[in-house]
């Protein structure tokens, strides 16, 4: 396998786009054990920083990204992961989570996207 580089915490950023439209729908991390899981699965999977444990996309949801290709940047640092995305990325509800439109002093200004579904119903808590 190739030898990546990751930060202290021994992870780098992941970030997803539509292998179609090439829209950036999230960024994530990964670890060595995530980016095995993932060639195996053919799914992608994280390593989540607030709860400190992997998550498949969509295990809860059911909006999985199925994963077309993943390429490295010239650093080996990021990685790019081209998928077929299963309904929103978004926990919010949105199909990308790049949503929040800032204006010229970097306020909030809009948001650029309708939700594709209802978070609340999709998870109950």
């Amino acid at each position: 396998m190739i030898k990546f580089k990751y930060d202290q915490n021994n992870l780098m950023p992941a970030i997803i786009q539509d292998h179609k439209t090439h829209e950036v729908l999230m960024l994530a991390y990964v670890n060595r054990t995530a980016i095995n899981k993932m060639l195996k699965i053919g799914k992608t999977c994280f390593y989540s920083r607030s709860r400190n444990t992997y998550w498949i996309k969509g295990e809860t949801s059911g909006h999985i990204q199925k994963i077309k290709s993943i390429t490295t940047d010239c650093d080996r640092d990021t990685l790019l992961i081209q998928v077929q995305q299963k309904g929103g990325a978004c926990h919010l509800g949105y199909r990308s989570c790049f949503v929040h439109l800032l204006d010229a002093k970097g306020n909030f200004k809009k948001v650029t996207q309708r939700p594709v579904f209802d978070p609340n119903k999709t998870y109950a808590h």
